[in-house]
């Protein structure tokens, strides 16, 4: 089995070598072996377990549902329509957060268009209303 250095991995897979070290920390990527002089050596999984946790994160899957994920990815047991679950539960959440976010956007238009763009700094409607309290 050929092994590669941290630094090789992450070319490889185009992180930075404090990313690798941040995903064993975080229990994402086993510690690997290391040389005598104390280098680590990863194996060609390491690559893989890289790119799945960089796909599941532009997916919006956090740090915590990875780790569950890959636990699923290797459980003796697991089926696909618990993992389906799990990407069911991720795009309600997603779905969630768009209407938080329209919400939001839908209040800054309001506000942007109450705003005459004259005008004393004091007088802006904008930061008036983010001084309410409610």
């Amino acid at each position: 089995m050929e092994t590669m250095t941290i630094g090789t991995l992450a070319r490889q897979v185009g992180v930075g070598v404090e990313t690798i070290r941040f995903y064993e920390r975080r229990g994402l990527i086993p510690e690997p072996p290391r040389t005598f002089s104390g280098y680590r050596k990863y194996s060609a999984e390491a690559v893989t377990r890289v790119h799945f946790i960089r796909r599941a994160k532009e997916l919006g899957f956090t740090l915590r549902e990875i780790r569950e994920l890959l636990e699923l990815r290797t459980g003796p047991d697991v089926t696909c329509d618990v993992v389906r679950e799990r990407a069911q539960a991720k795009i309600a959440d997603i779905k969630s957060r768009i209407r938080t976010l329209e919400a939001m956007r839908g209040a800054l238009e309001r506000l942007a268009a109450d705003c005459p763009a004259t005008g004393p700094v004091e007088e802006c409607p904008i930061l008036s209303a983010l001084e309410e309290q409610q």
